[in-house]
C-alpha cells in the first residue's frame, strides 16, 4: 500500500513538474506582451506588469502587414493539409491493401527517408524550385509539403487494422477499390484523419525556416516570418514580439483544445496492428 502511494505521488510530481516547465514559457510570453518597455528586461524579472499595456497588441498589428501574413498562412496551411490528406490516403491504401511486386521493399525505402535530416535537403530543394521559377510563390510554399512519410506510416497502420474480409465482401458486391476506399474505409478512419490534419496544421502554421528561404517579398510571407519585423539593428522590441507571437499561437491553441482527443486516439490505435 505504501509503495503504491509513493509510486503515485512520484508520478504526479513528475507530471506536475513537466506541466509547469511547459506552461512557464507561455505565461512569460503573455506577461511580456503586456509589459511597458522598461519592465521587459528588468532584473529580477517582473511577472505581473505594473501597467497592463493592451496597446502593445495594437502597435504590433501596425508595425507589419499581419493581415496579409495571416491570409498567406491560412492559404498555405489549408492547401498543404488538404493535399497531404489526399496523398496520404492513397499511398497508405496502396501499401496496406493492394498487392504489387516490391511493395514491402518500396515501403521500407520510404520509411528509411525519415532518417534524412530536413536541413540536408534545403539546398537541393531550393535549387530545384529556383530552376522551376517557383521562388516567392505559393507553389514553393505548398507543393513540397503535400506528402509526408510519417503520415503515410500512421495511416497505413490504421488501414492494416481493418479486416481484409471487408474488402472481399465489398468486391463481391461489385465495389471497386477506389469506391471501397472512399465510401467505406475513409469514414472509418476519422481519428487518423483528424490526427494527421491537426499535426499538419500545427507544423505548417508554425513553419519558419522554409517560408523564410522561399519568400522575398512581404506579400508572400507567412505569420512566423512576419515576426522578424520586430527585430532590427537597434535590437529586438520584445514586448511587441511577444504580442505578435501570442496572436499567432492563439488559433492553434484553440484548434488543439477542441481536437486533442483525436491525437491520443490516433497515435494509440496506430500501434494496434502492423
Amino acid at each position: 500500500m505504501i509503495k503504491k502511494v509513493i509510486s503515485k505521488t512520484l508520478i504526479y510530481a513528475i507530471l506536475i513538474l513537466g506541466s509547469i516547465i511547459t506552461i512557464v514559457p507561455f505565461a512569460w510570453m503573455i506577461s511580456t506582451s503586456l509589459k511597458p518597455a522598461h519592465e521587459v528586461m528588468m532584473m529580477p524579472p517582473v511577472w505581473i506588469p505594473s501597467e497592463i499595456m493592451w496597446e502593445n497588441y495594437v502597435r504590433a498589428m501596425e508595425m507589419a502587414p499581419f493581415l496579409r501574413y495571416a491570409i498567406n498562412s491560412v492559404i498555405v496551411t489549408v492547401s498543404v493539409t488538404a493535399l497531404e490528406l489526399i496523398t496520404t490516403i492513397l499511398a497508405a491504401f496502396a501499401f496496406s491493401k493492394m498487392r504489387f511486386y516490391g511493395r514491402d521493399i518500396l515501403f521500407a525505402v520510404l520509411i528509411a527517408t525519415i532518417m534524412i535530416p530536413g536541413e540536408v535537403l534545403l539546398i537541393p530543394n531550393f535549387v530545384t524550385l529556383s530552376n522551376l521559377g517557383w521562388i516567392d510563390t505559393y507553389k514553393a510554399l505548398i507543393i513540397p509539403w503535400t506528402a509526408s512519410v510519417f503520415a503515410i506510416f500512421l495511416m497505413r497502420q490504421f488501414f492494416l487494422g481493418i479486416p481484409d474480409e471487408l474488402a472481399y465482401a465489398a468486391k463481391i458486391d461489385g465495389c471497386s477499390d477506389f469506391k471501397f476506399l472512399w465510401l467505406i474505409m475513409v469514414p472509418l478512419l476519422k481519428p487518423a484523419l483528424v490526427t494527421i490534419a491537426l499535426l499538419k496544421i500545427v507544423g505548417s502554421w508554425n513553419a519558419f525556416l522554409w517560408p523564410l528561404i522561399m519568400t522575398n517579398s512581404a506579400e508572400m510571407r507567412t505569420l512566423p516570418v512576419g515576426l522578424s519585423a520586430f527585430s532590427s539593428e537597434a535590437g529586438i522590441i520584445f514586448e511587441l514580439l511577444m504580442a505578435g507571437s501570442a496572436m499567432i499561437i492563439l488559433p492553434i491553441i484553440i484548434v488543439y483544445i477542441f481536437l486533442q482527443k483525436y491525437i491520443v486516439q490516433g497515435v494509440a490505435r496506430a500501434g494496434i496492428k502492423g
